[in-house]
């Protein structure tokens, strides 16, 4: 069973909001995280990224704020507010930061 943390309940919100950009950082902030899912929020400092690396899960990114490149298998992809794209599980992949950009992360295990 999924049970959600560091959000409010039964209240409206702009995911955006609910991480900040640190310079020079990422910032993460889990919501849940069990054994079946993993959601957390992200937020990338221009010029910050997360290294190659690949997930045991399938991983649904979508850009809240600002303007990311995605790295699966090798081959870049650009995502703006509102695009998303799917990592596949087993898959090298990274995370960079072209400007400030905030994203919502979902690992489907």
């Amino acid at each position: 069973m999924a049970i959600m943390k560091n959000i409010p309940m039964a209240e409206v919100v702009a995911l955006k909001e609910q991480v900040a950009y640190q310079e020079g950082q990422v910032v993460s902030k889990t919501l849940v995280q069990n054994q079946a899912v993993s959601v957390t929020l992200f937020s990338f400092s221009k010029d910050e990224e997360i290294s190659t690396h690949q997930s045991l899960g399938d991983a649904f990114v979508t850009c809240l704020d600002g303007v990311g490149r995605i790295t699966i298998d090798g081959v870049d992809y650009e995502l703006q507010e509102g695009d998303s794209i799917v990592m596949p599980a087993q898959h090298p992949h990274a995370v960079y930061g072209k400007e400030n950009f905030k994203m919502l992360l979902v690992v489907v295990f």
